[in-house]
């Protein structure tokens, strides 16, 4: 990557933060609770790198997330450490790709401790992937505009009357 003198870098201090020390089967045994738990400071990241395209300007807000990231891992630590362990060490150790289909019973255990302790339920199947609108009190970003395409093609009028299809119908049942 090449930078010319007038890109101004971060400091130090500015990108040092604590780091979430968790290994991969705790980032997974964890991860639904963590993304819903965590799901608006983390919005609030991606619109911001969204509309900079720079991932300078949005330094606060992914501090904001790994602050939420560390705070869910303390809340764990606290209520349901056994429980948490148990289960990161099942998708450790059942299988070689973390899969969560041999541990179900502890993964059970864990919601359970999750839910009796901490009122968080795990989110139902689909939820992540649901489009969902994300309200921010950050303003817009000055010089962002909605594009502008010159190719695009003249709609097609709704009264258009149709010939008949020459090999079967238009629409399938």
């Amino acid at each position: 990557m090449v930078l010319t003198k007038d890109v101004s870098l971060p400091s130090e201090e500015d990108l040092t933060v604590q780091e979430v020390e968790v290994s991969t089967p705790g980032l997974r045994a964890a991860a639904f609770h963590m993304g819903k738990a965590c799901e608006n400071a983390n919005n609030e990241f991606m619109l911001c790198r969204q509309e900079y395209k720079d991932p300078r300007q949005c330094l606060n807000e992914g501090k904001a997330v790994t602050a939420c990231s560390l705070d869910f891992f303390r809340k764990i630590k606290k209520n349901c450490a056994l429980e948490f362990t148990q289960f990161a060490n099942c998708l450790d150790r059942s299988s070689t790709d973390f899969s969560f289909s041999p541990c179900r019973k502890t993964q059970a255990v864990f919601d359970k401790c999750m839910l009796d302790n901490l009122k968080m339920e795990r989110p139902y199947f689909g939820y992540f992937s649901e489009v969902k609108v994300h309200h921010t009190e950050r303003p817009r970003p000055e010089g962002v505009k909605k594009p502008e395409y010159p190719n695009t093609p003249v709609p097609v009028p709704e009264d258009l009357p149709l010939s008949p299809a020459k090999f079967g119908k238009r629409v399938f049942s």
